[in-house]
């Protein structure tokens, strides 16, 4: 992606434990790898991603604090100190802070488990991006080892409420978690784990879907 130009990219679901914040602090661990200045805004009042900043010390991605309403200018003003890759991690069951992050984002990335009660809890996002007319997608996430049914039946219920879907799934990997408390993430912790190699796709694929938009 150029680095002229800076991107905002929210991370949405209404589910619980949906792993929007790993998902968050993965992909802005990964753009700083790829030399952008990276930042991850934490709407969430449990601050999870504040958390592992504190537990990761100097290190970049910037984790900053900020209530949905002051969102728009917390972005401005990290845009302004130089950041060029800024990731939005918001909380469960709240419309304002996902209308909001939504609003302020380039792409929307809408991390889900293939369950039935996390897929019907994409229904009030898919109401919020087809509304917004923000470029939208589903990430399935820890996805069971060899659930090609289950994977695909998620991928058809997504479909049915008019979400596009991602084609990089995260599978349910312990890499993610071990790194998490350790104020790390999965390609830090084991940078040839699949894990790993499903961040790394993702942020392949987020580039080109970013110019595609954006061209």
């Amino acid at each position: 992606m150029p680095k002229s130009n800076s991107i905002t990219v929210a991370i949405v679901s209404q589910k619980g434990g949906s792993g929007k914040t790993t998902l968050a602090v993965n992909l802005a661990t990964r753009a700083a790898a790829a030399k952008h200045e990276s930042c991850v805004v934490d709407t969430d009042p449990q601050a999870t991603a504040a958390a592992w900043s504190d537990w990761r010390g100097d290190f970049l991605p910037v984790v900053v604090t900020a209530p949905p309403a002051r969102l728009g200018r917390t972005i401005e003003s990290a845009k302004k100190n130089g950041v060029d890759f800024v990731v939005v991690d918001t909380p469960p069951h709240a419309d304002a802070a996902a209308r909001e992050a939504i609003k302020a984002a380039d792409i929307v990335l809408i991390p889900t488990r293939p369950r039935a009660f996390d897929l019907a809890a994409l229904e009030p996002i898919a109401d919020l991006v087809n509304y917004a007319k923000t470029p939208a997608y589903v990430v399935l996430n820890a996805v069971p080892t060899g659930a090609t049914k289950l994977a695909e039946d998620a991928r058809k219920a997504a479909r049915q409420m008019g979400l596009e879907i991602c084609p990089v799934e995260l599978g349910e990997r312990a890499d993610f978690h071990r790194s998490s408390a350790k104020g790390e993430t999965a390609s830090e912790l084991a940078p040839d784990g699949k894990a790993a190699g499903e961040i790394d796709m993702l942020w392949k694929w987020l580039n080109k879907s970013l110019k595609k938009s954006k061209g």
